[in-house]
This record gives C-alpha cells, structure tokens and sequence, in this order.
C-alpha cells in the first residue's frame, strides 16, 4: 500500500518536473537507507546516471523559466515526464517485493503504467496552462509559475518518500489546483474565441 503510494506522489512528481524524483530517489538509495532500490533498479544510484540527471535538471531548471522556450521544452517533456514517472513508480513499486508484496510482485506493469498515465496527465495540464500564463502575464509569470512547480515537484517527491500517507491529501490539493489552472484556461480560450468573433469597429 504504502509502495504504491510513494510510487503515486513520485510520478505525480515526475509530471512537474522529470529530473526531481529520479535524482532524489537515486541519491537517497545510494546515500541512504530511506529507498531501497531492487537490484534492477540499482542503475538509479549509479554515480553517472546521477550526475546526468543532475546536468538535466539544472537545464530544465533555466529553460522552463523562459516564455516561448518553456513551451518548446514542455513538447520535449511529453516524452521525458512520462517516462520518469514510469520508472520512479516502477522502481519504488518492485522495491515492494522486499517487503513481501507478493501482488506488485507479480504483476510489475502495473507500476509503469500507472507512472507514465499520472505523469502524463499532471504533465497535460501543466503544458496546457503555462501558455495562458505567459500571455495573461506577458511572460513575468513564467519564472514564478516554474519554481511553484518545481518545489511542488520537490514537496511532492519528499512526501512519498518520507510521509506517503500524506500523498492522498497532497493530490487532492494538487488536484484543486489543477481544476482552477482548467477553469483559467477555458475562460481564457473563450475570451479569446469572443474577440476574434466579434466584428470590427
């Protein structure tokens, strides 16, 4: 219960930003007893896999803070974020078979498929929104709206990891705010769609 809890705010995670988790779970299982990675996933750990991730994470950390390159980079991440939320929660789901998760065990899909799934869609409204952001903003507020995400992304990680029982209630104020960032664009759109329908003059 608890693995796939972690699992669930690491992918969460992982659709704020790719590079936050994997680095914290590599780190801690290396320097740590806190994860306990299984042998197929003890690449994670490894000082190469870490320092890449770590030359990644401070590329994204500039890129994503800059208007217009923020939405060349989140096309880019599409394909990242869901890949990592599928390893984080794979990984810290098969670490489940140390404590005798017999159910995980057998079915070790699961845990990819529910990583790339809620990585991808937290990654869907982040992508989505951003836009709205720098054009109701005139791009101030994409460095601002990127370090929320970024220590959301960190926050999130640090709960699975340490307090995964506290993952459910940190989804249902992620997912608040999910809803809000929704209702913004879809008024934005439609604000949009009015001006460009109303007649000239």
């Amino acid at each position: 219960m608890f693995a796939a809890l972690t699992g669930l705010g690491l992918s969460t995670a992982a659709g704020l930003n790719a590079y936050i988790p994997l680095l914290l779970v590599g780190v801690l299982a290396r320097l740590t007893d806190a994860v306990r990675l299984p042998t197929e996933y003890a690449w994670l750990s490894d000082t190469w896999v870490l320092a890449i991730v770590a030359v990644l994470l401070v590329a994204e950390f500039v890129l994503d803070k800059v208007p217009v390159v923020d939405h060349v980079n989140d096309m880019i991440q599409t394909v990242v974020r869901p890949a990592s939320g599928g390893v984080v929660f794979s990984a810290t789901a098969a670490a489940a078979k140390i404590d005798n998760s017999a159910w995980m065990a057998e079915h070790p899909a699961v845990g990819w498929l529910l990583g790339i799934a809620v990585a991808l869609a937290v990654h869907v409204i982040k992508a989505t929104a951003r836009p709205v952001v720098n054009a109701t903003t005139a791009g101030v507020g994409a460095p601002v709206v990127s370090t929320v995400e970024d220590v959301g992304s960190l926050g999130m990680s640090l709960i699975a990891i340490f307090l995964p029982v506290l993952v459910v209630a940190a989804l249902a104020v992620l997912a608040f705010v999910a809803w809000r960032l929704i209702r913004r664009v879809r008024r934005y759109r439609a604000a949009r769609r009015a001006r460009v329908a109303a007649p000239p003059g």
